[in-house]
This record gives structure tokens, sequence and C-alpha cells, in this order.
């Protein structure tokens, strides 16, 4: 544990709100850290002062107001959550603990195609419906924007603990334009999905985000998606997709991803990189070739993944593509069909619903993690399979009726994923680290609390797939880089100090499936712009977080 004094040898006490909006906190020294810059160069061991939100120096026999004594702890730049799913969480709970106590001191939101900007009165009531799972839907709330400005403003007015980079959502564009329907846009209407997305690109957003297993995302076609790319690529931003399939068309789904990025001249960064379900078994050296081709013909392309197997969705993903399209409201009128139930269950069961990534759906491998209705509480945690032979019934019947009880809400886990996929994956020299932690329901996801504590200890210290400096780049510089964030990502004079000190021997994920909010061990603190959000193990409450904002001099605060 580290050892902190000011003057008279005090500390500040814990729990003292601070948004960390003046110019600065006050002058910090971590004294004898071993600095690991992000960078992947080697550890060293050096003096680093902090002031006035920057780091101003690094040395030996560094003074300062304020000495923390660091020796034998890692002093690293604030991790980078390359997707997250904090859109509504930085609002609704800004100290933010998941997230500040694993050491990320910056999120990229707006994923997977579908977020809360930009919307308009029609649009987002339906879409808070649609992602509920993800974020849940506060009824006492002020949904006060409409704009990705809007949304930005919002979060600099609140205050979060941590950093937050934006993604302009391609299907909330789809939606505001062409609707939820199953069709190719008219050129007008591809002129004003084009104008929105260079509006939220001009409003500080990074890039593009792509859902193209969720309604109506789903609906687009390679040259719609070219056309908005080419977009992204005018305003230096970059294409995040949730890609076609992660099963049975997976390496197709990449292909046609990067085939986007050539025709576009748009970076790609491919979000939660996996590869998924019994067909891709110890296929992941497949996905790799395909990206080293991309590279080494000059395709820009970054990719980031999750250190688990299992992985995390709203049971309403797992429907055909033809049973959503409508939005929501036409969903659920649906379910009570019974024609329309028979044609589910064959594509569910038999066929490969293309919302299961076109694998036919084990009902044994989706557990229950979340709902919104409290009567069905006593499902989570269990298996569909499992309630399905409780009650005497299929497995579809049970998952339809969920659907239309919870109104699309419920989240689950999908026990489909491979160790040696996952280990190939993180070793690849694109690679980042994104979370793609839910927040909401009784028993998320544990990546969302364990994401980056996990890979220092499991996968470093403990099964050395990677070197401590090589996890620590893929957690900060290089994403740093992808980003473009200005000063930010590195340890070295003039970058802000966003910063995370921990304990190379102890730190550890504590999240567990059973109990999946249980803080990291071993990260003794963090800070973010110079604030500390944690100090000796603990949170501030502190929230000197802002939003970064795509310019054209790089990704930085208003």
């Amino acid at each position: 544990m580290s050892r902190e004094q000011g003057p008279g040898g005090g500390g500040e006490p814990a729990g003292r709100v601070d948004r960390g909006h003046g110019p600065g906190a006050r002058e910090v020294v971590f004294k004898g850290a071993t600095v690991i810059d992000g960078t992947g160069a080697e550890r060293y061991r050096a003096d680093v002062r902090i002031a006035d939100g920057v780091i101003a120096e690094i040395g030996r026999g560094v003074d300062g107001a304020r000495v923390v004594d660091a020796d034998g702890l890692v002093l690293a730049p604030g991790f980078i959550d390359m997707h997250a799913h904090s859109d509504l969480a930085l609002l609704l709970e800004p100290e933010h603990p998941a997230k500040v106590t694993q050491g990320v001191t910056c999120e990229v939101l707006g994923q997977d195609g579908l977020s809360y900007a930009p919307v308009d009165d029609r649009t987002l009531p339906a879409l808070r419906r649609q992602i509920a799972g993800w974020n849940g839907d506060p009824e006492d709330f002020d949904w006060d924007w409409r704009t990705v400005g809007g949304y930005l403003d919002r979060l600099d007015r609140t205050g979060p603990a941590v950093n937050a980079c934006y993604l302009v959502p391609h299907g909330s564009l789809r939606m505001l334009v062409v609707g939820w329907e199953n069709r190719a846009p008219s050129a007008a209407e591809l002129d004003r999905m084009r104008a929105l997305l260079a509006q939220g690109l001009a409003e500080g957003a990074v890039g593009m985000s792509s859902g193209l297993t969720y309604t109506p995302g789903m609906y687009a076609d390679t040259a719609e998606l070219v056309e908005l790319c080419r977009v992204v690529a005018e305003y230096g931003g970059f294409h995040a997709p949730h890609q076609r399939s992660y099963g049975e068309g997976a390496l197709e789904g990449y292909a046609e991803m990067v085939e986007i990025a050539r025709r576009s001249g748009c970076p790609l960064h491919l979000t939660h990189a996996t590869m998924n379900f019994g067909v891709n078994r110890g296929r992941a050296g497949e996905l790799l070739d395909l990206v080293d081709r991309a590279l080494d013909d000059g395709v820009d392309l970054t990719l980031d993944s999750y250190p688990y197997l299992p992985g995390s969705t709203t049971l309403a993903a797992l429907l055909p593509s033809w049973s959503t399209e409508g939005g929501p409201r036409a969903t659920l009128d649906r379910l009570g069909d019974p024609a329309v139930r028979e044609r589910i269950r064959y594509e569910v069961e038999e066929k490969g619903s293309d919302g299961c990534h076109g694998v036919v759906t084990d009902w044994a491998t989706v557990q229950l993690s979340g709902v919104r209705n409290q009567e069905l509480a006593d499902a989570v945690g269990r298996s569909v399979a499992e309630l399905a032979a409780e009650q005497g019934r299929s497995g579809t019947e049970v998952f339809l009726d969920l659907l239309r009880r919870d109104e699309l809400a419920t989240t689950i886990l999908q026990h489909v994923g491979h160790e040696e996929n996952v280990r190939a994956i993180m070793r690849h020299r694109a690679h980042t680290v994104g979370s793609d932690g839910l927040l909401v329901g009784a028993r998320p996801h544990p990546r969302a609390w364990g994401t980056f504590p996990r890979y220092l200890a499991r996968y470093s210290r403990e099964a050395g797939v990677l070197t401590l400096e090589e996890t620590i780049a893929r957690m900060t510089g290089r994403p740093a880089a992808r980003l473009r964030l200005d000063r930010r990502g590195r340890i070295t004079p003039g970058h802000h100090a966003d910063l995370v000190l921990f304990d190379p021997e102890r730190v550890q994920d504590a999240a567990t499936f059973d109990q999946p909010r249980r803080p990291a061990v071993g990260i003794e603190h963090v800070y973010v712009n110079g604030t500390a959000v944690v100090r000796q193990g603990r949170t501030t409450g502190a929230r000197p977080g802002r939003a970064l904002r795509r310019t054209a001099r790089g990704t930085r605060a208003a």
C-alpha cells in the first residue's frame, strides 16, 4: 500500500467531492515509482511530479508539497476503455466506481451503432426501450439534448469522474432518416445521413460506430457504409463496427469491414474482436492473417478485445432480423402471433438466426443477467434451458415469452468463447483493450468491473501471455493514438496527468459472475486531469472528467 503525505503528514480526506473544474489539482510527487510510460518501452525508476493537471517533471530527487511513496508500485498512464457502455452511467452515477477502481481514466461511448445522440422526439422513446438492457431506462431523468454536441455538453455540465469520447452511432442515424425499414436509403436519405454524421463529427465525435446485428443498422449494405465512412475519413475519425457475425460468418464479416476501409479510406477499429461459438474454435489465426494482410497493404486498422470467454448482449439480439423490422413496438406485437413464433423457432433452433450470428442457438449457453420487470427477477442467473426444463416447455417458448414480459429489456451472458482465441487475439500488434461492459442488471458480466486488472493479473503476471509493458501499451499509448488524444496516453512532461499507480504483485480483478460488482484489488491511486479519483484504494468522489472532442488538432477538452 502506498503512503501519502502532505504538509503536517496528513492526507486529504477521502470522499471529498471535487469536480476538478478549476485550473488544476495541487502538486503531487510520486516518489520512487516504477514508470511504465505507455509506449511499450522498458520500465524505469523515477520520481514524477504533477502540477496544474499535467505531468510537470520526471527525474530523481524531485520534491513537492504532497508526496506519494510509490516504492514497489507501477506508475502508468490512465487506462483507456475502447468499448464502453457508460452512456447514461456517466450522467446517473458520475463518480463511476466501476471504471475508476480499475484505473480507467477515459472511455469511448456511442458503441455498436446505438446511442442517444443524434435523436429527435420520435426516435428517442423507441431507442430508450431498445437499449434499456445496455444502459437502463430512467424515468425521472432530463433528456435535455438531441445532438452529439448537446450530449457532450451535458457530460461536461455533469462532470463525470473520467474523460469520455463519443462515436456517432450509425443505427441512430438510420432511425432518424429511414426509420426501422429493411431497405436501402434513397439518394436524398443518404445525403441526410451524411449531413447528420458530418454534424456529429464537427461537434466533436471521434468517429462512427455501427451495429450490424442490431435493428436498424443490420439493414445497411456495404455501399451505404462506404459512403458514410468517407465522411468519417474527411473528419479524421475512424469506423468502429459491431460487424455482421461473430459466429458462422465471422471471417466474411471481418472481410467486409476491411473492404469498407479500403474503399472509403477510413481507419478501421474492429471492436470486441472475437471468434466465438463452436464453429470458430481455434480459428483466431485466420482472423489475424486477414488483419495482417490489411495492415501490410496500408489499411489503418486496430482492434480491441476483453479478457473473458462469455459474451454479453440483450436477449432480443438473438431474434432474426426480419422479426425486428419496424422497431420495438412492432417486434413485441409480432411475438404474440403463433405463426410468427413458429417461424422464429425454426430459424433460432434449426436454421440459425442471423441475430445469433448464423448459429443454431444452444439455450444452455444463454444465461439471464438482468431484467427490467422485477416479476422475472428469479430467472436472473439461470439459463434459458434450465427455465425451459423447469416449466416443461421449449427453449424458444421461454425465450419469446421473456421478451414479451420484459419488453425486450432482458440482458444475457452467452457462454460461447474459446481461451485459445482470446489469447491469440490479445497478442496481436494492433490490439487494444475494451471492456464492452454493461453496468445494469442484477448480475451483469464482470468485465464491467474487472477487465483491466484481469489483463494485468491473469494474462500478464500469471500466464505471461503479455509482458507488463506490452499490456499497458495496449491500455494506454496505443488506444490514445487511435483516438488522436491530445497529450494523453503516455507519461512524459507536458501530458495531462491521467495516471494509475498500482501494485504489480497484488493487482487482481475481484469481480466474478456471481458477484460482478466487486472492485479490483491493488489499484492504489488514480488521477484524472491531475485530480485523484482513487486514493489509497478508495474512491474520492472527485469528478474531474471531460468530454474529449475531436478537432483538427487532435481530441481534446473544449
